[in-house]
């Protein structure tokens, strides 16, 4: 059985994390817990996420076997994408939210339960996320990484708690949360990344 990289999954948690917490996945998940059981929803969204996890993980891999210079040059443009957009959407993030607000609140619809309501839920997700700068991320890190497991386990937990957070009290971490400083927290991380990745490139050895 394969082994989790406790350095690895924390490596790839806390970027996703980051990155998710001022997203539109947050926004969406908490509007899917208002339309249908908050525990259906979940269960719907981590289904949907789990999926576009293996999805990254699995390109990442692929991108892997090309040299491993280019592999890491490659992997450092998505942590400095990431960076960027982060930074970039700091100061209009409340704004943002509320637009994403509109948008999922016009395109959910419930009345169904069980899982029909899961599936509803995952479809949501599903084709909403596809190419998330986070699944893109995922892909980078399973790139740099030579662990998939580990970078799944990590990425899907944060997707999960990000959500289950939405689903359980997303109404309240709304009102108290500074989505502005939660992005420019995870811009920092994934320009960090960046760096140390590029570094690499430039054939320096780093422990991390």
């Amino acid at each position: 059985m394969p082994r989790v990289d406790p350095a690895v999954l924390a490596a790839s948690f806390l970027p996703i994390l980051l990155l998710e917490l001022p997203d539109k996945t947050f926004v969406a998940t908490l509007v899917l817990a208002t339309r249908f059981r908050p525990l259906t929803a979940w269960i719907g969204v981590g289904l949907a996420f789990a999926v576009q996890c293996l999805i990254a993980v699995v390109a990442g891999r692929l991108l892997a076997q090309l040299p491993d210079r280019p592999v890491a040059a490659v992997a450092a443009l998505l942590f400095a994408v990431g960076a960027f957009t982060l930074f970039r959407g700091a100061a209009k993030a409340q704004q943002a939210e509320e637009e994403a607000r509109v948008e999922y609140e016009g395109k959910v619809r419930g009345g169904t339960s069980g899982w029909r309501a899961v599936l509803a839920c995952f479809g949501v997700i599903f084709l909403a996320e596809w190419g998330d700068l986070s699944q893109l991320f995922t892909a980078g890190l399973a790139a740099r990484y030579d662990d998939p497991v580990s970078v799944f386990a990590g990425s899907w937990a944060a997707l999960l708690v990000v959500s289950g957070l939405a689903a359980a009290v997303g109404g309240t971490i709304v009102r108290k949360l500074s989505v502005a400083a939660v992005s420019r927290v995870g811009g920092v991380v994934c320009a960090v990344l960046a760096v140390l990745t590029a570094l690499e490139v430039a054939g320096l050895d780093l422990p991390v």
